[in-house]
């Protein structure tokens, strides 16, 4: 075989992410108030770029105009972007689908499924309202100031977290007047604020109404005892009798153990959802995107001309040119993000039926592969669409994510949602005989029954899960609470 030199020509492809390209993957992973966010920062930086008065209804094929430019990148979204999902790994890949196949989505207690609060920004945050209340509670400046120090020590519940003594030191002031000023902040409104445990939290609700007498003191200091359901040592301890007692704990169980939750986070932003769903006239769905967080980009043509007339070298043109070409790919590449999510969330819909029309029982299993193979997509592409997204319908506010869940083999052979498990198993115990409270067995034979086939290990698995205790610690609860009537 002869050495040398030689010359070959070979033909390879591969994928090159370029930085519009990582762009366009990153829009799809951002919520709409993100967008927004994003929209107003090119708005900044790219003068071609304007708001246009009216958007286009979701579905419209139709490319916004652009203006006068003939070079501008032709962006084909959904075909770049599949591509580019299927040359990233998985695994490495930010916003990828992590647990969500697994099922390790919120889930919810009851067929019924409440509207969720979604918490507006409308209104004063806890620490607001509280710092309201300083100006005319303080003794001087200086408390007024220690006060406001604490409020900003408060958790979203009113509790304190931080130990006194570190305040303190950080503000320089005798621990002494630090307490005063912390006894200034628990006597605000809404009562129980500034509390450093539980049991300070109801001291200071009981204490309100004139309720703390020593037989309400030890109740409280010893919380632990009403968890257990040590009645009989609970009522030597506050020596009262079972009537006493019953009265105790219905007081008890008035006040708020978490107080501050009735105000906004302050930092925390309102739940605004991506996607709209209400049923039709003829029994289908109309599955729309919220345009009212969606501001349509458009290219200002007349200052585009405007500029072009007073270019006067060739840099300045090659300038102008980038910006169009960047604002026209811009608008292109937010186009296709809403077509991506509004067909991910049709085939979410048309999956989930179900739920939307009988509750959470009627959730199917669902996979993030099941979806992007339907609508012939990355299933890495599916699962940035669905990071971050909120679908408003009539039964609540739910991320995109909440849909997807593992299933167990039913009697229908389509399987059942593990959230359609979660919530039979919560309609069972709740409503359980208190006197013959169900075991983990019982509850997977009545499920049996019911065409569900689970093991006694998963059915302890969903009921902790969700926060239900075991069978001993419901009869305990129950007991408790048919002592206080």
């Amino acid at each position: 075989m002869a050495l040398g030199p030689r010359l070959d020509l070979r033909q390879t492809q591969s994928l090159v992410m370029t930085p519009q390209l990582q762009q366009a993957i990153k829009l799809l992973a951002l919520s709409n108030l993100e967008i927004e966010t994003f929209v107003a920062e090119a708005l900044e930086s790219n003068p071609l770029l304007d708001i246009g008065e009216v958007r286009r209804e979701a579905g419209e094929d139709t490319a916004p105009e652009s203006g006068e430019h003939d070079s501008a990148p032709d962006f084909d979204g959904e075909a770049a972007l599949d591509v580019a999902d299927h040359a990233i790994d998985p695994e490495a890949a930010p916003g990828d689908m992590g647990d969500w196949s697994r099922g390790d989505g919120p889930s919810l207690s009851s067929d019924d499924l409440p509207d969720l609060e979604n918490r507006s920004a409308e209104g004063p945050t806890l620490a607001e309202h509280l710092s309201d209340q300083i100006g005319a509670s303080a003794h001087d400046a200086r408390e007024a100031l220690i006060a406001h120090r604490l409020v900003g020590e408060l958790d979203e519940a009113g509790y304190l977290t931080t130990e006194l003594r570190f305040i303190a030191e950080e503000l320089g002031a005798p621990l002494a007047e630090v307490e005063r000023a912390l006894a200034l902040v628990q006597s605000l409104d809404p009562t129980g604020v500034g509390a450093r445990n539980l049991a300070e939290c109801l001291a200071l609700q009981a204490k309100e109404v004139d309720r703390y007498d020593p037989c309400m003191a030890r109740l409280i200091d010893n919380l632990d005892l009403v968890a257990s359901g040590e009645i009989a040592r609970l009522k030597r301890m506050c020596e009262v009798d079972d009537e006493d007692f019953a009265d105790m704990l219905a007081e008890l169980r008035t006040y708020d153990p978490k107080p501050g939750l009735r105000f906004g986070g302050g930092t925390e932003a309102a739940i605004v959802p991506d996607v709209l769903v209400s049923p039709t006239d003829n029994g289908g769905w109309d599955i729309r995107l919220n345009e009212a967080s969606l501001p349509r980009l458009v290219v200002n043509r007349e200052y585009y001309v405007e500029l072009k007339a007073g270019a006067r070298d060739k840099a300045s043109m090659v300038w102008l040119n980038e910006q169009l070409g960047e604002a026209d790919w811009l608008i292109r590449a937010l186009d296709q993000r809403q077509k991506t999510i509004l067909k991910t969330a049709a085939e979410i819909v048309k999956r989930q039926e179900g739920f939307l029309k009988e509750g959470v029982t009627a959730m199917r299993p669902l996979t993030l592969r099941e979806v992007a193979e339907t609508i012939e997509m990355h299933e890495s592409t599916v699962s940035r669409v669905t990071s971050n997204k909120y679908l408003a319908c009539p039964r609540g506010t739910f991320e995109l994510k909440y849909f997807f869940s593992s299933g167990v083999a039913a009697a229908d052979g389509e399987g059942a949602s593990s959230e359609a498990i979660k919530a039979r198993i919560r309609a069972l115990c709740d409503a359980e005989d208190p006197k013959k409270v169900l075991s983990d067995e019982a509850l997977a034979g009545l499920l049996k029954q019911e065409g569900y086939d689970l093991a006694r290990r998963t059915v302890a698995k969903y009921r902790e899960a969700i926060g239900i205790g075991s069978s001993a610690e419901r009869r305990r609860a129950k007991k408790l609470r048919a002592m206080g009537g």
